[in-house]
């Protein structure tokens, strides 16, 4: 069970890694962006300002970045683009990652005939994949945001759960599970206050990592017309939108939202394997004894 020392140590070790903290800051610049676009875009993202002109290149006419086909600020409709990316990868990966836990240690540690039942209905869902069932699931439920958002979900459980399911079975092997039914304690305490804080740092960083690839996803559906609708915007309807005049010369209208999937998607990809790294115990070792030789080197000098 990880301790609060061990915490700590998995923090330094997880500052220590710059591409992680590159990562999170990136996380944390958009979030704050997010929260804060009403104040920060600098026009309405849906509105054409005065003076302005369908398709002006970045730079002109008061636009930093330029204007789409309706002469709308691209600027302004990236920021609140913003909102929609985090609110499309954290939700249902949050909501994910809480039934999975349900599901997982139910199915690791009960293993019989509930175990089987559990993850074959998960291997129900592995039998396609994962791009294609979202779409499935989103085309029938219909357009916009809260059904992609469902849609992800029930693709993002099977995976999860796998992940749980597979540490909850070593885990429940364990020594210290052995002692605590032999202490008597309820089953229902041995599986979410021992079992739990050991798969939860696994869980984390696929969670974290595979909120990237549900960034993509999402675009993916809103470029196909499956998510967010217009004029409301969205960095994956946006760039469908670019691409009808990608040809013409006017590729900025496509690249920026296109770039801004992929600067963010690969943050949590980053953030995802810096926290792997940290939740290692033997990079964890190795930052405690890099700590104890700059301790020893201090006191020399």
């Amino acid at each position: 069970m990880f301790s609060t020392s061990q915490w700590k140590l998995a923090f330094r070790a997880f500052i220590s890694d710059k591409a992680a903290t590159a990562g999170m800051l990136i996380i944390i610049g958009a979030l704050f962006v997010a929260l804060f676009a009403q104040w920060i875009a600098p026009y309405d993202p849906n509105g054409v300002a005065e003076g302005s002109s369908r398709l002006s290149p970045p730079g002109t006419d008061g636009h930093l970045l330029g204007t789409d086909q309706q002469g709308r600020d691209i600027v302004s409709r990236l920021i609140y683009g913003t909102q929609t990316s985090l609110v499309s990868a954290v939700i249902p990966v949050l909501i994910s990652a809480v039934i999975s836990i349900v599901l997982g240690i139910i199915a690791g540690y009960y293993q019989g005939w509930i175990g089987n039942a559990i993850m074959r209905v998960m291997d129900v869902f592995f039998a396609f994949p994962a791009v294609l069932l979202a779409i499935a699931i989103a085309a029938i439920l219909g357009p916009g945001l809260l059904n992609v958002i469902i849609a992800m979900i029930i693709v993002r459980i099977p995976y999860m759960t796998r992940v749980v399911y597979t540490d909850t079975l070593q885990e429940s092997q364990k020594e210290y599970i052995e002692a605590a039914k032999s202490f008597g304690v309820s089953k229902l305490e041995i599986m979410f206050k021992q079992i739990l804080p050991n798969v939860l740092p696994s869980l984390i960083v696929y969670s974290t990592t595979i909120a990237g690839v549900t960034i993509i996803t999402v675009a993916g559906l809103s470029f196909i017309g499956l998510g967010v609708q217009p004029p409301n915007p969205d960095w994956g309807r946006m760039a469908s939108e670019g691409s009808d005049v990608l040809m013409q010369g006017h590729a900025y209208v496509t690249f920026l939202p296109g770039f801004a999937i992929l600067l963010l998607s690969f943050a949590f990809s980053m953030v995802g394997d810096g926290l792997r790294n940290a939740l290692d115990p033997h990079e964890r070792s190795k930052v405690k004894k890099k700590e104890r030789t700059e301790e020893r080197i201090q006191k020399l000098a």
